[in-house]
């Protein structure tokens, strides 16, 4: 997969994912599948149990399923999932 601003249109349902700089310790190496998205929060599937993440507070590093891993701001991902489409994200490189 080929990393470009476009990245955050893409469905993160059923994507590995590990929070990689958070603002609270309860955040502290939380790795899973992202089970639920709503427009605040990431519930990934952590250990067998759910874990709500605040995307807003977060830093995560995903993986994709051809292996190819990104790190993306939380901030930027803040939305409802089908309205992310819409947005234009300014190139940052």
């Amino acid at each position: 997969m080929k990393i470009t601003p476009d990245i955050i249109r893409h469905e993160f349902i059923n994507i590995e994912t590990k929070v990689c700089r958070k603002p609270q310790a309860s955040y502290a190496k939380i790795s899973g599948k992202i089970i639920d998205e709503t427009r605040n929060t990431f519930v990934i599937l952590h250990k067998g149990k759910k874990k709500t993440i605040i995307k807003d507070l977060a830093i995560f590093q995903f993986k994709f399923s051809d292996g190819t891993i990104a790190e993306i701001d939380g901030k930027l991902l803040v939305g409802r999932p089908e309205d992310r489409l819409k947005r234009h994200v300014r190139r940052l490189w």
